[in-house]
């Protein structure tokens, strides 16, 4: 088989499709919930703390001098993206738990019996001849 053929068969194998569908939808997740986070979340937070807000917050570690700019840890950034993770692991802790709980339930759903098949009524009464046959 050809390398073009070998990459095709990869390609189109359902994993690999599922896989890219997820990664897609979980970019597409994660520009919600960071807009989530930035835009309803942390202006209230910044408000309740005093009015600041939190991309803004950095430490100097050395003042812009001419054209060159300031060198700063902007650790306000790192909040930010510190509970975007913290929702977005959160959104998705939920959603496999419940994901675990339906299955949970599947699981303990009980079988309806299986009517018997005509061989195994036949085998049946055929038992229950003998037995009568031996008493």
């Amino acid at each position: 088989m050809s390398v073009l053929g070998e990459f095709k068969s990869f390609a189109i194998k359902g994993n690999v499709v599922d896989m890219a569908v997820g990664i897609i939808i979980g970019a597409a997740f994660s520009k919600i919930v960071s807009s989530f986070v930035a835009d309803l979340v942390m202006p209230p937070l910044g408000l309740l703390i005093g009015g600041v807000d939190f991309t803004d917050l950095a430490i100097v570690l050395k003042a812009a001098q001419g054209d060159v700019t300031a060198v700063t840890l902007n650790y306000g950034k790192f909040l930010q993206t510190l509970f975007d993770f913290t929702i977005i692991a959160f959104a998705i802790f939920m959603a496999i738990r419940m994901l675990n709980r339906l299955k949970r339930e599947e699981e303990a759903a009980p079988e309806k019996p299986k009517a018997p098949t005509p061989d195994q009524q036949l085998l049946s009464e055929i038992r229950d001849l003998l037995k009568a046959q031996q008493k």
